[in-house]
C-alpha cells in the first residue's frame, strides 16, 4: 500500500503536479467561497473563455501564453467591474457581453494561426507538464490573491452578504467588487495552466458548494472547500496516474464526487431532522 502511494512520487512531474494542484487548488477553494455567496458562478467560466484572445495573440507574437492569458483576465474583469458598476448595466449582462465578445475575438485571431497545437495545454490542461518556473509563478500569485484577501476580508464577507449595509456603512462597494474580480482573474488564468480553459470554472465553483452544504460559516466554509480541493487534486492525480486517464478531467469529476456526497449527506441530515407530522387524534389535541 505504501509502495503504491509513493510511486508517483518517485517522477518529478508528478510531485510539480501535486504542489501546482495545492497551490491552484487552495486559491480557487477560497475564493469560490466568495462566488458561490454572490452567486456568480457563471464569473469563473466567463474569465477562463475570455483568456482565449489573449493566448492567441502572445501565440502569434511568441510570447509566453500565460503572461496572454493573464492580460486578457484582467482587462475582462475590469470590464466586467466597469460596466456592471453602472446602474444601465446589471452584473450577469455585463459578464455574458464581455464572454461571448471575448471569446469571439480569440476565435477570430486563431483562425489566422496555422496551427493549434500549442494552444491544447492552455485548453485543456497540461498538469503533469508543468515546469518550475510555472510553480514559481504559481506560488507567487496564489501568495498575493491569499495575502489580499485576508486584508480585505471583513469588506469581502460584508458586501457578498449585505452589500446595502455596506454601502450605509461607507464601504466602497464597487471598489471591493473590482478587488474581487481581479483576484479572480488572477486565480482563474493560473488554474488555466492547472485544469486548462475547460475545466477552470468547475474548479472554482465545486469545491465551495460542496462546503456551502457542510457549513454557513465563511472561514469554515473556507477551509472545508480548500480540504475538498486539494483532495480531489490529489485523488485525480492518482487516478490520471494509474488509469491512464486525463489528470483535468479526473481531478474536477472527483471534485464533483465530493459535492455529490455533501449533498446527499444534507439531504440525510434534512430527512432526520424534520419534524413528523401530527397524527389526526394529536391535531385535535393541538387545536384545543
Amino acid at each position: 500500500m505504501i509502495d503504491w502511494l509513493l510511486a508517483p512520487l518517485h517522477y518529478s512531474f508528478m510531485q510539480s503536479g501535486f504542489l501546482a494542484v495545492g497551490l491552484v487548488g487552495i486559491t480557487c477553494a477560497v475564493l469560490g467561497c466568495y462566488v458561490v455567496l454572490r452567486r456568480m458562478a457563471f464569473i469563473g467560466d466567463a474569465i477562463a473563455h475570455t483568456a482565449l484572445p489573449g493566448i492567441v495573440v502572445a501565440y502569434l507574437k511568441g510570447y509566453n501564453l500565460f503572461f496572454g492569458a493573464l492580460v486578457a483576465g484582467l482587462l475582462t474583469a475590469l470590464g466586467i467591474g466597469w460596466l456592471s458598476g453602472r446602474e444601465e448595466v446589471r452584473e450577469d449582462t455585463a459578464i455574458g457581453v464581455l464572454f461571448t465578445g471575448m471569446f469571439a475575438l480569440g476565435v477570430l485571431i486563431i483562425s489566422r494561426a496555422r496551427s493549434f497545437r500549442d494552444f491544447s495545454a492552455m485548453l485543456f490542461g497540461d498538469i503533469l507538464g508543468v515546469t518550475r518556473e510555472d510553480l514559481i509563478l504559481i506560488g507567487i500569485i496564489a501568495a498575493g490573491v491569499l495575502i489580499v484577501l485576508g486584508l480585505f476580508y471583513k469588506e469581502l464577507e460584508l458586501t457578498s452578504v449585505d452589500p446595502s449595509y455596506a454601502t450605509v456603512i461607507g464601504i466602497r462597494v464597487n471598489l471591493v467588487r473590482n478587488v474581487l474580480l481581479i483576484l479572480l482573474a488572477l486565480a482563474v488564468v493560473t488554474g488555466i495552466q492547472a485544469v486548462g480553459v475547460i475545466l477552470t470554472s468547475a474548479l472554482l465553483v465545486t469545491p465551495a458548494a460542496a462546503a456551502s452544504l457542510v457549513s454557513g460559516n465563511l472561514l469554515r466554509m473556507m477551509i472545508v472547500s480548500s480540504v475538498v480541493a486539494i483532495a480531489s487534486g490529489i485523488i485525480g492525480l492518482y487516478a490520471s496516474f494509474y488509469g491512464g486517464m486525463a489528470s483535468g478531467a479526473a481531478i474536477v469529476l472527483t471534485g464533483t464526487s465530493f459535492f455529490a456526497i455533501a449533498f446527499m449527506g444534507r439531504q440525510v441530515v434534512n430527512f432526520s431532522t424534520r419534524r413528523p407530522l401530527a397524527a389526526p387524534e394529536d391535531v385535535g389535541v393541538l387545536v384545543e
